[in-house]
C-alpha cells in the first residue's frame, strides 16, 4: 500500500511500489424526483489519485455530457479497480483528447506494462513532459489490451521480435565459501563470463 504525500508543486507524488492513479469507476444519476422516480444511470470509468478527486471528475463529465450536476444528482457505487493479472506484461493502448496551447487534439499512445494503472501513468508523464500538457487538460476516452499483431508503434513493435534475448550482464564470480570472502581483491573482477 503506498501513500501519496504532497509534492513540492501541490500535485500527488509516488511513495513506494504503488501507483499515482488509480482507475475507479462511478455509477451515477439524477436525483430522484416524483415525475422522474427512477432515472438513468451513468457509468463512467475514470483515473484519479483517490476517489474524492474521481468523484469530482465524474460530475465534471456529467455536467457536461447530460443535464446532471452534483446538486441535482447522487453517486450510486465508486469502485476501485485493481488488475486480474499484475505480473504478465502488455500492451496498453490509450486513446487520449487533450488541450494544448493551441487548440484540442486527439492522440493514440501505446505502453509497455504490468498493469493498466502503470501505463495511465507513463501516459501523464509523458504527456507532461513531451507536450506540455498537464493532468486536467487531458481526457482518457478509451484503454485497451492491444494484441502483438495489432501494435502499431515502433517503440512496442521492437519487444514483438521472434527470439527475442535480454542477456545478463555484469555477471560476478563469488567465492565458492565464505572462508574465500575478502573485502578487497588483488585484481578487479572479470565481467565477461
Amino acid at each position: 500500500a503506498a501513500l501519496l504525500l504532497s509534492g513540492a508543486m501541490g500535485g500527488p507524488k509516488k511513495v513506494g511500489n504503488g501507483f499515482k492513479y488509480h482507475q475507479y469507476q462511478i455509477v451515477g444519476r439524477h436525483a430522484p424526483t416524483a415525475e422522474e422516480p427512477s432515472p438513468q444511470l451513468y457509468r463512467m470509468k475514470m483515473w484519479s489519485t483517490d476517489a474524492v478527486r474521481a468523484r469530482s471528475k465524474f460530475w465534471y463529465f456529467m455536467s457536461m455530457l447530460t443535464k446532471v450536476k452534483k446538486a441535482n444528482g447522487q453517486i450510486i457505487a465508486c469502485n476501485e479497480i485493481f488488475e486480474e493479472d499484475p505480473t504478465t506484461v502488455s500492451t496498453y493502448g490509450v486513446w487520449v483528447r487533450y488541450i494544448s496551447r493551441s487548440g484540442e487534439h486527439n492522440m493514440y499512445k501505446e505502453y509497455r506494462d504490468t498493469s493498466l494503472n502503470g501505463a495511465v501513468e507513463s501516459m501523464y508523464d509523458e504527456m507532461g513532459s513531451r507536450h506540455r500538457v498537464r493532468f486536467p487538460q487531458i481526457q482518457i476516452i478509451k484503454t485497451a489490451i492491444i494484441p502483438d499483431e495489432r501494435v502499431k508503434r515502433v517503440n512496442s513493435l521492437q519487444y514483438m521480435e521472434e527470439g527475442l534475448k535480454f542477456p545478463l550482464v555484469q555477471q560476478k564470480m563469488r567465492a565458492p565459501n565464505k572462508s574465500m570472502r575478502t573485502l578487497y581483491k588483488g585484481r578487479r573482477p572479470n565481467l565477461c563470463m
